[in-house]
């Protein structure tokens, strides 16, 4: 599924009196809350999960193509762990 989907889905879900616009400015509004608020602290959505910032220490890898060893760098990324509800969904 990718966006658009969702915003589809999301205005199925919503019913009949919902727009596509306005399901869209949901999904966005969801995405950029995450986004920002992921930086400072945790995302905790009980039921379906938690996203955190990690932070990834610099190590050494190999190119594949060339087989030279390099250095990667350290990085920030983002950790989803599924909640129950979602782990029980599947």
């Amino acid at each position: 599924m990718n966006k658009g989907e969702l915003i589809d889905a999301v205005q199925k879900n919503l019913g009949k009196d919902a727009s596509r616009a306005s399901a869209e400015a949901a999904v966005n509004a969801v995405v950029d809350t995450i986004t920002k608020t992921v930086k400072k602290e945790n995302v905790q959505i009980i039921g379906f999960g938690t996203f955190s910032k990690v932070k990834r220490s610099a190590r050494s890898g190999i190119n594949p193509q060339t087989g030279e060893k390099i250095r990667i760098k350290a990085s920030k990324s983002v950790k989803f762990k599924p909640g129950a509800k979602l782990k029980a969904a599947l």
